[in-house]
């Protein structure tokens, strides 16, 4: 059994209860250890599935993949790349087909070619791609005092006031930060952020120089000004402390269970933008209150990213530093009315519920509608690409015999069971870099 909702069984006894508080905190025990016998693994596969997130993470994970690819590419001065080079990388990228049939498999995006000139088979971004791209980095470049106000929030989170630099890197896409924002918004601003930096490189912690009490407001403590009276804010926990509950179809509500999510509703927590780290929880209320907190947290970061949802690995590389200690991912099972967690592509993605309708975000933002397009062109697939007639990216076809010498290709590079080196020496070069990160 799991604090939270508590709708997997029965509470745990007081005798498991009372040892828990007299030495659970103190030897690491963590609340996910009340379920009993049933582990993670099996906890996760236990949730309610919603059709509709579910939907949308079929076409996602596509999507993840041509974006590794994409960002190969983009990092390349000409924005070509062979395919023999892609080839070698196509197991790290967890491609799953050859690296030609995964090129075909989105001619909207790329466009595969001969290049005599150096030989072989070549591609690079399309023009409908590359217009994406730009659009995408001029809506971020735009949006510059939106992304400094969603780094101070962040790091006001933090008791400290400072996060590692590593866990921004891991989560910068999702949090809409430019592709080089140490640069661009962290040297760019010292007047806000301070960049401590490791001789060893590895933890280069990202300071706020001084906190803004006028942002330290939660997103769902505005949900709750926008959609409560003043009165019933004043006069009603379940007002000033609830969050927006959303469960999936076909939840199935047991026994109690309204009861135990009014109680819960109703627990008094303190803002994810208060710092409780001298906090020692000495009972059962105390625990719970910490755990809202919690979630109060995750639910504040899901609510600073761009399109409201994240890989669970990506945040959890701020746990610790965001004081947080409970499992992230039990946190999300445990409350499946505030986040949807999905599985598809075996990475765990979790989504902030109140944020979507029917798959979309409620209130979209231009960087989110940029990146729909390019879902939209993932989707799309081969739909109005003919390899004998039709245009690729406003050019000539690819020819009878280019299209059999990239099967060729793929049919070596499946027949290898080793990599050769690459002809091209610069190929060589990224190739080193590609290991070493």
């Amino acid at each position: 059994m799991r604090m939270g909702y508590c709708f997997n069984g029965s509470c745990s006894s007081v005798q498991r209860i009372l040892c828990y508080m007299n030495r659970g905190w103190k030897s690491g025990l963590r609340w996910e250890s009340w379920r009993g016998k049933t582990t993670s693994a099996q906890y996760v596969e236990q949730r309610v599935r919603d059709p509709t997130f579910e939907k949308y993470m079929e076409k996602h994970k596509k999507l993840i993949k041509v974006v590794k690819v994409q960002t190969i590419l983009l990092g390349r001065k000409d924005k070509t790349l062979s395919l023999h080079y892609l080839t070698r990388l196509q197991y790290k990228l967890r491609l799953r087909v050859g690296a030609a049939s995964f090129l075909r498999k989105y001619p909207h995006i790329f466009h595969v070619y001969k290049r005599p000139a150096r030989g072989g088979t070549w591609f690079r971004p399309t023009h409908t791609a590359m217009d994406l791209v730009n659009a995408e980095d001029k809506a971020i470049k735009d949006s510059e005092s939106l992304v400094i106000e969603r780094l101070k929030k962040l790091l006001m989170i933090s008791p400290t006031g400072a996060l590692p630099l590593k866990a921004f890197l891991k989560a910068y896409r999702e949090l809409g930060l430019p592709d080089d924002f140490e640069d661009s918004i962290l040297k760019k601003n010292p007047q806000f952020f301070r960049w401590t930096k490791d001789p060893g490189g590895d933890n280069d912690m990202v300071e706020l120089v001084s906190r803004e009490p006028s942002l330290a407001v939660a997103a769902v403590d505005k949900w709750r000004n926008a959609e409560y009276p003043r009165e019933k804010l004043e006069s009603e926990r379940e007002a000033r402390f609830g969050f927006k509950l959303q469960f999936p179809p076909g939840f199935k509500i047991k026994k109690g269970f309204r009861d135990k999510v009014k109680t819960w509703q109703k627990l008094p927590y303190w803002s994810p933008y208060e710092d409780v780290s001298t906090f020692k929880p000495r009972s059962i209320g105390g625990f719970k209150r910490l755990e809202k907190r919690a979630v109060g947290i995750l639910h504040e970061f899901l609510s600073l990213t761009v399109e409201k949802m994240v890989e669970v690995e990506q945040i959890s590389h701020f746990r610790k530093p965001f004081n947080i200690k409970l499992n992230i991912r039990d946190l999300f099972l445990d409350h499946t009315g505030i986040f949807y967690l999905s599985t598809k592509g075996k990475v765990h993605t979790v989504f902030l519920r109140e944020a979507y309708h029917r798959g979309n975000l409620i209130e979209p933002n231009l960087v989110y509608v940029i990146r729909r397009k390019l879902l939209d062109l993932v989707v799309l697939g081969r739909h109005g690409m003919d390899l004998q007639s039709q245009k690729l990216d406003g050019r000539r076809a690819i020819s009878t015999d280019e299209a059999s010498g990239i099967e060729k290709v793929e049919e070596e590079s499946n027949q290898s069971e080793s990599w050769e080196t690459c002809s091209d020496s610069s190929h060589d070069e990224e190739g080193e870099q590609w290991d070493q990160e």
